[in-house]
């Protein structure tokens, strides 16, 4: 019954992250950009920084999922406590929250440099962080 609220859990924060990405970046899409369409080569500006950060935190937090789940006596693991589990699950949900942030504010489409494709990339990673941790701590509280 515990993984099934786990589950339910998972969803909901999900959910939750989702909207709120959705909500925070309805006033900023209305907004008329100033900026021009696409961005030269090497700018690096603030899309293309959120959907970096976002991607660079999903996958570290994919990592110490996988090594939560895979080496249960680890440092990270689910023998030693809930740490790599609950880390992985936090840096999967706000590589989701940028990376939906970004997505939705984007001026253009994917190869214009506004972080579109980073944003999606971070997405996904942040899922998969969510679901290895979300994995770890439901082992987590089976062997304790």
């Amino acid at each position: 019954m515990s993984a099934r609220l786990s589950a339910r859990r998972l969803l909901a924060a999900v959910t939750t992250v989702w909207l709120a990405g959705v909500a925070l970046a309805a006033p900023a899409a209305a907004r008329a950009s100033t900026q021009p369409l696409a961005a030269a080569v090497y700018d690096f500006g603030p899309g293309r920084a959120g959907a970096s950060a976002g991607a660079l935190l999903g996958l570290a937090g994919a990592v110490i999922g996988w090594l939560a789940v895979s080496r249960p006596a680890g440092r990270l693991g689910v023998a030693r406590g809930p740490l790599g589990a609950r880390t992985a699950v936090a840096a999967g949900l706000v590589a989701l929250t940028l990376g939906v942030l970004v997505a939705t504010t984007a001026d253009a489409g994917i190869g214009t440099g506004n972080g579109r494709g980073g944003a999606y990339v971070a997405i996904l990673v942040g899922l998969a962080s969510t679901i290895l941790g979300a994995r770890a701590v439901s082992r987590v509280r089976r062997t304790s």
